[in-house]
């Protein structure tokens, strides 16, 4: 099977991050993006209440005759992901895996020093830990920063909220990391300020380049000339999606 018309899922804004580089690739005739922004954010949901909004999202996705959806959501990702791919009728990927097999295609070295950032959410699932631990990286530290989220749902990126939020935080991780995993797709949004936070720059690992190095070497994709027709679809407020995906696919 060739996917050509997808779906991305996410709770709210934040996969537009995963949604661009979709977009750039050209592989796809057409995206139906749908953000539950009623309910965002997940990550601060109980596992079980996740894994039902997960569902419930498949339910809208109904309607549309998919080749593929994109779970572009880590704590969706982390709690929902096995129950929605034991019920759809086409395959369901999500950012995780992507992540740590982008991580391990770019840091052959196993004793890296690795921060993963999250919702709480996804670090208390300590999948990603887990993932690494398996490929043999146990010099890893999951970090939950959820204030991020809010944060860039504000359409903030840099300044001083941003820093003090990032001081508070990364204050609790004594080293220097190596590499800094962003497992929540609404941090790529202030990968620059976080990458000046550590003046070494760090490798950052993108859900979104991740995912679309994962679906090129999982699946045959055709090459479109033009970019996808891409249709946004929300909960609550589709109009404040639209806005906010006009201002992030132009960063």
């Amino acid at each position: 099977m060739i996917p050509q018309r997808i779906g991305v899922f996410d709770s709210g804004a934040g996969g537009i991050s995963v949604l661009k580089s979709l977009i750039h690739s050209h592989n796809f005739s057409e995206i139906i993006y749908y953000g539950d922004t009623a309910r965002v954010p997940y990550g601060v949901r109980s596992a079980e209440t996740i894994a039902q909004y997960s569902l419930e999202a498949l339910e809208f996705f109904k309607t549309f005759d998919l080749d593929l959806l994109v779970i572009a959501c880590n704590t969706v990702s982390a709690y929902g992901l096995k129950a929605m791919q034991a019920v759809a009728p086409y395959p369901i990927v999500g950012v995780i895996e992507p992540g740590v097999l982008a991580l391990k295609n770019k840091i052959p070295n196993k004793d890296s020093k690795i921060l993963i950032l999250g919702t709480k959410a996804t670090i208390q699932s300590k999948l990603y830990s887990e993932l690494l631990a398996f490929e043999g990286y146990h010099n890893t530290f999951g970090l939950a920063t959820s204030l991020f989220v809010p944060i860039v749902e504000e359409g903030i990126f840099e300044g001083e909220i941003l820093k003090s939020t990032m001081k508070h935080y990364f204050t609790l991780y004594s080293q220097t990391p190596e590499a800094i995993i962003l497992g929540c797709t609404h941090f790529p949004l202030i990968a620059d300020s976080i990458s000046h936070y550590y003046h070494h720059n760090p490798l950052l690992i993108h859900s979104g380049e991740a995912i679309m190095e994962y679906l090129q070497n999982s699946y045959i994709l055709k090459s479109f000339k033009n970019p996808p027709k891409v249709t946004f679809y929300a909960s609550d407020s589709v109009e404040k999606l639209e806005k906010i995906a006009k201002i992030w696919l132009a960063k």
